[in-house]
């Protein structure tokens, strides 16, 4: 499905999402791609927003530390200037760039390239995250990864917030967050405002 052959042959390029809940593994194998595009001698290039700075600076880090150099951008826009000569772009954290990433995406796509996203789907709230919805419908491939549920040992898909702060975008790790799934996201947010932390003492 995800072929690492010489996108200049192609007569255009298309577009890949990883999408998810955190502690899926979403960073992890939009890294795993990149990796493959670079054993097969094709030239990437990998941004997330500014914004992110939870574990480096100028490095897209996985949760199991995985790291790649990256390129930080305020605005999605700018990617434009970098990826001359680029045959595979990746974007991280798509979630944070703003609403105008899909139709960089398309233009890039358009061009011949491969852009490889990965972002939340859904933010604290259940609800459709960002450009994400955007780029989904207009993708050629999407792949949502699962973390699993620690109450349960289901499927997780959402990302429950136990950080005290009503903020759509709110950085974090486990600290601040745990992979759920459905029914137990939903248990979670019937005993708020009681206590965002109630659940995992069950």
């Amino acid at each position: 499905m995800f072929l690492e052959s010489n996108v200049k042959l192609q007569p255009a390029g298309w577009i890949e999402v990883v999408c998810g809940s955190m502690f899926s593994g979403k960073t992890e194998e939009l890294l795993r791609r990149l990796r493959r595009a670079w054993y097969a001698r094709q030239h990437y290039i990998l941004f997330k927003p500014e914004k992110d700075k939870r574990y480096a600076v100028k490095e897209v880090v996985s949760h199991d530390e995985n790291a790649m150099e990256c390129v930080t951008l305020i605005k999605s826009g700018d990617i434009l200037k970098y990826v001359g000569g680029v045959e595979v772009i990746g974007i991280d954290e798509a979630q944070f760039f703003d609403m105008d990433l899909p139709d960089v995406c398309q233009e890039l796509a358009v061009a011949g390239k491969r852009v490889v996203v990965a972002g939340l789907d859904m933010d604290f709230l259940g609800r459709p995250f960002g450009p994400i919805p955007d780029l989904l419908a207009m993708a050629e491939y999407v792949t949502k990864v699962h973390a699993i549920c620690p109450h349960c040992g289901n499927l997780a898909s959402h990302s429950y917030r136990f950080a005290d702060s009503d903020e759509t975008i709110l950085l974090g790790a486990l600290e601040a967050y745990e992979p759920r799934c459905r029914k137990c996201f939903s248990l979670g947010n019937k005993l708020k405002p009681v206590g965002r932390k109630k659940l995992k003492n069950t």
